[in-house]
């Protein structure tokens, strides 16, 4: 079985995101800051009269955070029924990937990235970090806008 996944950049690395789980991708539009939130939940942007939270990936995976520019790019998702961005450096394309090729991610001892993982893929030799969207949002406090 085939999937369509659209890859992208985050802190120098290639992840992807299943195709049917994003609603569109935005070019950077700055955002207002909430207080009391988590520090990976950038702030909120008004997208089409909605409040949409923004959230940086670089730092929800527990890297530096993104010192958004307008080169990056947010990325719409409908993560447990409620619109979400994520910050993304940049998009690259959409790519199919046999479903049989997706490797769970190694256990390294450090599970700082690996839970947020639905597995690794080598695409155009590339080691491409698939995200999953349920468990990346399973911990998070910051339904500001439900």
């Amino acid at each position: 079985m085939h999937r369509e996944l659209i890859t992208f950049e985050v802190a120098g690395q290639i992840f992807a995101l299943d195709i049917m789980s994003i609603r569109e991708i935005r070019a950077w539009t700055p955002v207002t800051p909430m207080p009391r939130v988590p520090a990976y939940v950038a702030g909120v942007v008004n997208l089409r009269g909605t409040v949409l939270p923004v959230i940086d990936l670089a730092a929800r995976l527990g890297w530096t955070p993104t010192e958004a520019t307008p080169r990056h790019a947010i990325i719409v998702c409908q993560i447990n029924g409620q619109s979400q961005g994520l910050i993304v450096d940049s998009v690259s394309d959409i790519v199919a990937l046999d479903t049989d090729t997706l490797q769970p991610p190694p256990t390294t001892g450090q599970e700082d990235v690996t839970p947020f993982l639905e597995g690794l893929a080598a695409i155009e030799e590339r080691m491409v970090m698939v995200i999953d969207l349920q468990a990346l949002s399973a911990s998070e406090d910051h339904a500001i806008a439900a």
